[in-house]
């Protein structure tokens, strides 16, 4: 009998604004390199390879308006260009050194061929393009990509301050994905997954159909839903909010749980970038230790020595898994259709970079568990694909709730990080302020000062700065971007108001902060302050 349920898998890619043309390299840059090389073009690939063979499959993905900017940037693509030629020239000579290893000379050979392909992949097959192969997969109709906010601003945050911040943040959003796609975005994803009541009224007014909470965000609604997570249900303003399914999401994600933990997976943290002399990594490493992706070990085991990583052994490993993830779902969905006779949904969301990037075989994984569960009777589906075929739910108010840690804002509001937001509150009020002052008496010179002040401050409110600095993974640089947009946007705004802006300062801004080239600060003058 067919199972009455189906699983929606959804994958949120997104990076912050990296990008410093006042440098020739700048580390911090290698972030994106390391995720287009780790993870988006294995999972592009995956996907084509899947649409070219005629695997029945859907999947939804959110591309940030910052990773975007990145993608189309033409600095950043010459210099991801450069990234992939050093990386070819050190596993060419890591072949050689190991010439008389086996096993390590066949590592070698597989990282030149891998960084090979991901050349060809990058520079002859997509011209450098990765946004219109993702384009393609979207007409295709195996993907769903959603929008989200401008900068990966903390809405709830921001909205407790100005609601029309939080409404620019996801009105920007919402319009570089339209530019971008040339259609309206149906679902929306939420940073963090945090939710605070209010954002359902500005995801309506952005004609979002959809979007997506943590379990307890559903669960802890007003009325309780019947159906717990396993429905969508309508909020009272209209767009639909689906729950994430924590137990399947874990099975994937947790290290010390779930699949990537498995002792046959590539190990992240040993790279030759920190095992080899400085002088043998040559010009990837720029004098510096830092991960180059050159990866020769196993994850093994806690408290044993590294073993060499074994591709076969990896393989194994991933297929035992996808099939495995395919029989708890399966299993678990024929336990929700006996308990009604509703068709239910699994969704399944992950960040995108924990495929390929942290855990170096999720897209192989992923790859194996959508061509097992086209054989079988596990329906892999979309939310707005299942919310178009079931309109009719139950309505609630759903609970102000995020992903991270303990369910709530704890990770991105501590005694870490906690100064940056009387600050980003005050330049969020003065941008309201002078929006308004110049909404019906602009000109061209305005609309381009407004146009900077309105990126300083989107990208000021990016809540990687504050899990950075709570993490202390990028303190430094998370503090010093934070302060900077701030500074950039006080130094624009005083100008501005004083009627004495230095043009040589606002090119310096728009030449470093040159994402949303059509941003509309006009979003600043409604929804109130």
């Amino acid at each position: 009998m067919t199972s009455r349920g189906s699983l929606a898998l959804v994958l949120h890619a997104h990076l912050p604004f990296v990008r410093h043309p006042e440098h020739k390299h700048f580390l911090e840059e290698d972030w994106l390199f390391e995720a287009i090389t780790e993870t988006y073009i294995p999972l592009l690939g995956m996907m084509q390879r899947l649409v070219n063979e005629g695997v029945p499959f859907k999947l939804t993905m959110s591309l940030t308006p910052t990773l975007c900017a990145m993608l189309e940037d033409e600095l950043l693509r010459d210099r991801y260009v450069q990234h992939l030629d050093l990386l070819l020239d050190l596993a060419d000579r890591e072949r050689q050194r190991n010439f008389n290893h086996p096993k390590l000379r066949e590592l070698g050979e597989f990282y030149f061929g891998m960084f090979t392909e991901t050349r060809r992949f990058f520079v002859d097959e997509w011209k450098r393009d990765l946004l219109a192969a993702f384009r393609q997969l979207r007409g295709a109709g195996a993907l769903e990509i959603i929008a989200s906010a401008a900068t990966h601003g903390l809405l709830p945050l921001i909205l407790q301050q100005s609601r029309a911040a939080a409404r620019a943040q996801v009105f920007i959003g919402r319009d570089v994905y339209v530019d971008l796609f040339d259609a309206d975005p149906s679902g929306f994803w939420l940073p963090e997954c945090a939710y605070a009541p209010g954002l359902e009224t500005i995801l309506q007014e952005a004609n979002i159909r959809w979007f997506v909470l943590d379990a307890h965000g559903l669960l802890f609604g007003n009325p309780r839903p019947r159906r717990t997570i396993y429905a969508p249900c309508y909020t009272p303003a209209g767009p639909a909010v689906f729950a994430r399914d924590r137990d399947s999401s874990r099975q994937v994600w947790s290290a010390q749980e779930g699949y990537p933990g498995d002792p046959a997976y590539r190990e992240f943290y040993r790279d030759v970038g920190f095992d080899l002399p400085l002088e043998h990594l040559g010009p990837v490493s720029r004098g510096s230790r830092k991960f180059s992706g050159v990866k020769y070990h196993r994850i093994t085991g806690q408290g044993l020595e590294k073993e060499l990583y074994d591709r076969g052994a990896a393989e194994k490993a991933a297929d035992a898994h996808a099939t495995h993830f395919l029989e708890q779902r399966r299993a678990q969905i024929r336990e929700l259709g006996a308990l009604d006779d509703l068709d239910s949904i699994v969704i399944v969301p992950f960040d995108a970079e924990l495929f390929g990037h942290w855990w170096f075989e999720g897209p192989r994984f992923l790859e194996l568990f959508i061509r097992k569960a086209a054989h079988e009777d596990l329906r892999l589906t979309t939310p707005g694909e299942f919310l178009q075929a079931h309109p009719t739910q139950q309505t609630i108010e759903p609970a102000m709730s995020t992903w991270g840690d303990k369910g709530h804002l704890e990770v991105w509001l501590d005694q870490a990080n906690s100064w940056i937001y009387p600050h980003l509150h005050a330049a969020a009020r003065r941008m309201n302020e002078i929006a308004r002052l110049h909404l019906n008496h602009s000109n061209p010179f305005a609309d381009r000062v407004l146009k900077q002040l309105a990126r300083e401050l989107l990208l000021a409110q990016s809540s990687d700065w504050a899990f950075l600095i709570k993490t202390r993974t990028a303190k430094e640089y998370a503090t010093k971007r934070t302060i900077d947009h701030l500074a950039r946007f006080n130094r624009l705004y005083e100008e501005f108001a004083a009627s004495n802006v230095d043009e040589k300062f606002l090119g310096e801004c728009e030449r470093r902060d040159n994402l949303f080239r059509n941003v509309n600060w006009r979003y600043y003058c409604s929804g109130g302050l």
